[in-house]
């Protein structure tokens, strides 16, 4: 699949859904499998446009890529925000509270990494790159 840049704005996710989903439908995901990826994918790149972008006060694109082989399906997502390592932030303790008791921040980061397989964040150079992996169900495959 050919890769996706799209401005570092809110206005992008529909169109990075579109791509995901594609992804999805390319690599024969379950439905629930993909609800998962593109869930975790929406809440990293939301994270990245307001805090990364937004709130930075910069402006930059996002890329993503995909890769397809027999056993799993990778997204790749490389931004040129400020640096921002989504895995070395603390997940909620709280979750077994009501939501108005619980604190703020966190969930979305939670809710991307129990969505896929594996979730991974790499530095490269000057570009964030948040890589979403998902097993495929091999004797679905055709």
């Amino acid at each position: 699949m050919n890769s996706l840049i799209v401005c570092g704005k809110l206005e992008s996710l529909a169109e990075i859904a579109q791509y995901v989903i594609a992804a999805a439908t390319d690599a024969k995901l379950e439905k629930k499998a993909a609800y998962g990826l593109r869930l975790a994918i929406d809440e990293i790149v939301t994270n990245i446009i307001i805090h990364g972008y937004q709130k930075s006060g910069i402006k930059g694109d996002l890329e993503l890529q995909t890769q397809l082989n027999t056993h799993n399906l990778t997204v790749l997502i490389e931004d040129t925000s400020v640096f921002y390592n989504s895995t070395m932030q603390a997940l909620p303790n709280d979750l077994d509270k009501p939501p108005q008791e619980r604190n703020i921040g966190g969930l979305g980061i939670y809710l991307a990494t129990q969505g896929v397989d594996k979730f991974y964040y790499e530095r490269v150079g000057n570009r964030n790159r948040n890589i979403f992996v998902m097993n495929r169900v091999v004797n679905n495959l055709s």
